[in-house]
């Protein structure tokens, strides 16, 4: 039997915790922007929450796929959301109804911004400076540990 195996998934288990506790507090701040946008400057209220929303979905990805490289999941993360953003192009009746809804409106706004394309890059970019920065500090951790 392999003795690192419980180890790798001890690891994984770490990192998925750590990224699922990034995404409730993102969470949290994302829906703080669109709820009480007072409490922020300007700008941050304007164009947070589409940031926000970008980085939840890499947290997300990368909790799912904690073994994939960091720079797929930025390609997928970043492609699921110009995505959803031409999606808001489609004006279906069914569609504008969801969108009228809470979860309509959280998942897939309400028209199409090409300042939400810029939002969404840098919000998949904070997510890999996070995860690099986690991954890494996780790493050296790990091997200083274990030599």
């Amino acid at each position: 039997m392999n003795k690192s195996a419980p180890y790798i998934n001890n690891k994984s288990y770490r990192l998925r915790t750590t990224y699922f506790l990034l995404a409730i507090v993102t969470t949290i701040i994302g829906l703080s922007t669109r709820k009480m946008p007072h409490l922020f400057p300007g700008f941050v209220a304007e164009y947070g929450g589409d940031t926000l929303w970008a980085l939840l979905f890499f947290l997300l990805a990368r909790m799912i796929w904690i073994n994939k490289p960091i720079w797929l999941i930025a390609i997928i993360t970043y492609s699921f959301g110009v995505l959803i953003e031409c999606s808001q192009l489609y004006q279906g009746e069914w569609i504008v109804r969801w969108r009228q809804t809470f979860t309509g409106q959280m998942l897939l706004g309400h028209g199409f911004l090409w300042s939400d394309l810029l939002c969404y890059s840098v919000g998949v970019f904070i997510g890999c400076a996070i995860a690099y920065m986690i991954e890494k500090k996780k790493s050296k951790r790990i091997s200083a540990a274990h030599p």
